[in-house]
């Protein structure tokens, strides 16, 4: 099994700091990265002309990487939102079918779509929350629904509140008997869990660097499929046209697009600082394994079921659970001031939407979930959750 990388992040002994799905801290590699990185905007001159596309394709690699796409079939983008964006503009969602999102998913996959929806003439239907959590079958169930055709599923491939996580296998095959697109927000399973989109053929495929893939904020990757690269990018940039060169004259001598994803970079891209540090983050990741990884989260986020489990909480089944996520319900409702106290035991989670998240990362070991539970056990009201 994977051992734990603690001695890889600036993480004090006593801190047990379990909130990878809110944000990752930077490993010390890519936090020396930034001080140099700012060091190099401090005198620019020193830059060589070719270090910043450099640094782009070096990222690019290491964001395909992870999802096993081929470089040419990524662009670079700042945000989740910002690539379903991008989707939105390229694909077209026909008058009369269905839009599915999950219900309660964040933000970015579903306001899009419920935007474009009146102007469009399609239907957004929100798939319920399953009371088994259960959301592989709950999409299953709407996509066989009988009714309008369904043109497209905007989707987690993890639930970011209650961690329930999809078989998005199924889901594409059974959206590909009906002739309807794949947008997935793989921002809590990209680099963690298993993703080959070779294999799985999404339409899109969207994720940020700033959670499970160490990386900073203002850095995301969009993955287009060859279908849809013919589109046209939200930003119009020299960059995305085959001949648009300052150096040169005329200035733009070729301005049809550029083939593959690249079109599809974002506007002023060249943030070599905290682009590299993504790369750091996400050629680490990439040295461990999803695999790797993923045996060794489930066996935390295990090992917080069980010490968690007699404390009046409720517990996801492992079945329907992401094996690095661990959402606690309560059934009365979360315990007054319930993640002010676990901090001020130096135990760190999340609040959403009722439940406790909390997400362990390669940097925990046992300690810190023994250190988590025995601190839970203490704030905890004495007579169980409430």
């Amino acid at each position: 099994m994977l051992a734990s990388q603690r001695d890889a992040f600036d993480m004090p002994r006593d801190i047990s700091y379990l909130n990878a799905a809110a944000w990752s801290p930077l490993p010390r590699a890519s936090q020396e990265a930034g001080r140099i990185g700012v060091g190099r905007k401090g005198q620019p001159w020193t830059l060589a002309p070719e270090f910043a596309a450099g640094i782009h394709e070096r990222t690019r690699r290491a964001a395909a990487a992870l999802i096993n796409a081929d470089p040419e079939d990524v662009a670079i983008i700042p945000s989740v939102s910002y690539g379903v964006a991008t989707a939105a503009k390229t694909l077209t969602v026909p008058r009369g079918s269905r839009v599915l999102v999950l219900a309660e998913d964040h933000s970015s996959p579903v306001l899009e779509w419920m935007t474009r929806a009146p102007d469009q003439g399609f239907v957004v239907e929100i798939v319920a929350q399953p009371g088994d959590g259960d959301w592989t079958a709950a999409v299953l169930a709407a996509i066989a629904r009988p009714g309008p055709p369904v043109s497209l599923a905007s989707i987690a491939s993890v639930h970011w509140s209650d961690g329930g996580v999809i078989d998005l296998a199924s889901v594409a095959a059974a959206l590909r008997a009906q002739g309807a697109a794949l947008l997935v927000d793989a921002t809590h399973s990209a680099g963690v869990l298993p993703l080959d989109v070779k294999t799985l053929d999404p339409d899109y495929l969207v994720y940020p660097t700033y959670k499970w893939v160490l990386g900073p904020y203002g850095r995301a990757f969009l993955y287009v499929a060859r279908r849809h690269q013919g589109g046209i990018p939200l930003e119009q940039t020299a960059f995305g046209r085959r001949a648009v060169n300052a150096d040169h004259t005329p200035y733009m001598r070729d301005t049809g697009f550029v083939t593959g994803a690249r079109r599809f970079d974002m506007g002023e891209r060249d943030h070599f600082i905290s682009m590299e540090m993504a790369a750091i983050g996400m050629e680490m990741v990439g040295q461990w394994g999803a695999q790797a990884i993923t045996e060794r989260l489930r066996a935390l986020t295990g090992r917080l079921a069980e010490g968690l489990g007699n404390l009046g909480a409720l517990v996801p089944d492992a079945r329907v659970r992401a094996p690095h996520i661990l959402s606690l319900g309560f059934p009365k409702g979360m315990p007054d001031r319930l993640v002010e106290r676990l901090e001020a035991e130096r135990a760190y989670a999340a609040p959403r939407l009722g439940r406790l998240r909390i997400s362990p990362h390669v940097y925990n070991d046992e300690q810190d979930v023994d250190h988590f539970v025995a601190a839970f056990r203490r704030v905890i009201s004495p007579g169980g959750a409430r």
